[in-house]
């Protein structure tokens, strides 16, 4: 865990902000070259993608302090700002940028899923970068495990608080780091750049079947987050017997389902 690199008088350089900044130069960079190979302009790429990193940061960020307004910033809303130091909910990005998109598309006149199949196929790479930024800044850490896989944190990091504030505590306040838990971060890296690499190589082919990135893409991302909860250890927002996030998951994946169906009721019919 190394949440902050380095330091330069006041300025200070964290690790969860420059994996924002290479999440979003790798997935722009990836757009761009999906635009080559499939013969689209790139011109008003860029200027689509800024927005739609804007709009991103915003309602995850928003998400994030909803959720965590009582734990977190009731008693330091100014800490709302310091997204330098990680909290952002990536569903509530998702969903803030798909207005954006959907608005983009509105203005433009340009078909929703010619825009999403784009995006969401190079969404992966960046939400990789960001959550190795999650895992050098500390949070969305796992559940307590005592398998191979377990990382502890150092003191002072949230899994550390989390264990030090459990009732009855897990660990003592002199404890030099948390007891060993699932490096979900990682493990939903992993996943991500998997996908990323799959949608990457089917888009070139596919993407005339408009919908068909999109719903491959959420449908996928949704089923993996869900699983993903069970193993989350940070505190969750219970909405029944579902955290939050799965219960977006599961209308993200309904979303999806019906994004295949379009673009299989679209494609062309083979003579």
């Amino acid at each position: 865990m190394h949440s902050e690199l380095f330091q330069i008088g006041p300025l200070t350089l964290r690790a969860f902000g420059l994996c924002m900044a290479l999440g979003f130069l790798f997935g722009w960079q990836a757009a761009v070259w999906l635009c080559k190979r499939t013969s689209q302009d790139a011109e008003q790429l860029t200027s689509l993608l800024t927005w739609l990193m804007l709009s991103a940061v915003f309602g995850a960020r928003t998400a994030y302090v909803l959720e965590h307004w009582t734990a977190e910033f009731a008693d330091h809303p100014l800490d709302i700002l310091r997204i330098d130091q990680g909290g952002l909910m990536f569903y509530g990005g998702l969903i803030a940028a798909a207005f954006v998109l959907a608005l983009y598309a509105r203005v433009y006149r340009k078909h929703l899923f010619q825009i999403t199949d784009l995006v969401l196929a190079v969404v992966p790479i960046g939400h990789a970068f960001g959550r190795l930024g999650c895992f050098m800044h500390g949070c969305c850490y796992g559940k307590i495990t005592h398998s191979w896989i377990g990382v502890a944190f150092p003191a002072k990091s949230p899994a550390w608080w989390e264990q030090v504030s459990a009732t009855p505590p897990l660990i003592a306040q002199t404890a030099l780091k948390s007891l060993p838990v699932i490096p979900t971060q990682l493990i939903e890296a992993a996943a991500n750049l998997v996908l990323f690499i799959v949608l990457y190589r089917l888009y070139p082919r596919r993407h005339s079947q408009r919908g068909l990135i999109t719903g491959c893409y959420l449908v996928s991302y949704a089923a993996l987050r869900f699983g993903i909860e069970y193993l989350r250890g940070d505190p969750r927002l219970a909405v029944g017997p579902f955290s939050i996030s799965q219960t977006i998951s599961l209308g993200i994946l309904v979303l999806g389902a019906f994004c295949l169906a379009y673009a299989r009721r679209a494609a062309p019919q083979a003579s």
